[in-house]
């Protein structure tokens, strides 16, 4: 078998269901968001509409990204990707953006959060070994955090990144258990990928490098690892100059105009906004806030917004799960896979939280880090696996959030479509 036959098996592989598990695990959750991105494609308008550009719900930008990819200082390659998604979407539709052209991109939205939902579950049984009803326990878990109900028919950036960043990092921990490093161009394709969709998680491709066997006291590795990141860096940085016509001077003064914009946000409190929006938002929906908006041309519309936590009981919720993932941390201290997802989720902390940048809205960038929960999980789950008592208690803690995760998110999603018959038929 010839070499480039043998990496083009292993990436598919590496990507798709490989076992009857893992077919299992994709099939039901491809049932579920399927039946739910295709009743929303089919009854509402909602998914695209072109007279909407951005915030008709959530903040999330639809007709904008698929249009355009965003801004070029945020997402310096995506223009080039979700052009393919849109002729790809036009050419299944006839060139119409109607209705199959909404249940399309719902699809596209479909597949790839449920082969993010395969991905964990891969690292859970491959990475971790944990047994397979612990891991059913947390992918299930998983499966109903609002970011991945939502982004599930929801053709936008954060959609395309959790997958991806679900997928190199149990790529990554692959490499990491073999004791391989991470070959130049997978370093450089997932440089350009997930860089290229959120410049903001350009740096979490280079952590995994930080825990290569004896990097940091051979100098032929470290010297490897750095013409990596080089070689990574200089194909990065031309396909964005490139891009932006090499006008760079336009990316510090957008940048700075993004950072002020959505960084001076007083009407809230700060700590307020970080359990609700940063840790809760895109976990656990809280109530939501309906708001006049229009297009700038004329078009005025309805947009819908999460506000801050009203309950005690969501507030517990939270402070229960930061508590889970903190413990796994520290317990976990010296494990290099759990240092390569916590470092990966302090960018996003640093980010949001220290820095402010979206705080108001960081529940629309969970899908930039909330694939390190169920990790972390499973990680305190193998931290106690000879230790019955505090697995059983461990257990039926998950169980208890489980059950009050899908029964909040269930009711919110009512409100939810009682949006949608106002005013998305």
């Amino acid at each position: 078998m010839s070499f480039i036959k043998i990496k083009i098996i292993n990436f598919l592989k590496l990507v798709f269901p490989s076992t009857y598990a893992e077919l299992a695990v994709f099939l039901f959750f491809i049932t579920c968001y399927g039946a739910l991105g295709s009743y929303i494609a089919l009854n509402y308008r909602i998914i695209f509409d072109n007279r909407i550009p951005w915030d008709a719900y959530f903040s999330f930008d639809n007709k904008s990204i698929l249009m355009t990819g965003g801004s070029f200082e945020r997402h310096p390659l995506s223009y080039y990707f979700f052009n393919w998604i849109r002729e790809f979407c036009l050419f299944i539709s006839n060139g119409k953006m109607d209705t199959t052209f909404r249940l399309t991109l719902a699809w596209l939205s479909n597949i790839i959060i449920t082969l993010n939902i395969v991905q964990i579950f891969k690292y859970l049984k491959y990475i971790i070994k944990l047994p397979l009803w612990l891991n059913i326990l947390i992918i299930l878990f998983f499966g109903v955090f609002s970011t991945n109900i939502i982004l599930s028919f929801t053709p936008e950036n954060f959609t395309y990144t959790l997958f991806l960043l679900s997928l190199y990092n149990y790529y990554a921990a692959i490499k990491l258990k073999k004791e391989q490093k991470t070959p130049a161009a997978a370093l450089t394709l997932a440089t350009i990928t997930i860089g290229g969709l959120t410049i903001t998680n350009l740096i979490k491709v280079f952590i995994p490098l930080a825990f290569e066997k004896g990097i940091f006291r051979d100098w032929k590795k470290f010297g490897n690892a750095a013409i990596r990141v080089a070689i990574a860096i200089i194909c990065y940085t031309l396909l964005y100059l490139n891009r932006i016509d090499f006008k760079y001077q336009n990316i510090f003064s957008k940048t700075n105009q993004q950072y002020e914009k959505f960084s001076n946000v007083e009407s809230m409190a700060g700590w307020d906004m970080i359990l609700s929006f940063f840790f809760g938002g895109n976990i656990l929906f809280p109530g939501f806030i309906i708001s006049d908006k229009h297009n700038m041309k004329g078009f005025s519309f309805k947009a819908l917004y999460m506000d801050l936590y009203s309950s005690l009981f969501s507030y517990i919720f939270i402070a229960i799960l930061v508590v889970l993932i903190s413990w796994s941390y520290l317990k976990n201290f010296n494990n290099k896979w759990v240092q390569t997802i916590a470092l990966s989720f302090f960018v996003d902390l640093l980010i949001h939280c220290f820095m402010r940048f979206g705080l108001h809205t960081s529940y629309i960038y969970g899908g930039h880090f909330i694939f390190i929960y169920p990790l972390l999980i499973g990680w305190l789950f193998y931290a106690y696996r000879t230790s019955p008592k505090t697995i059983i208690f461990l257990t039926s803690v998950v169980c208890i959030l489980f059950v009050y995760l899908l029964a909040n998110n269930w009711y919110r999603m009512s409100e939810f479509f009682w949006f949608l018959e106002t005013y998305y038929q």
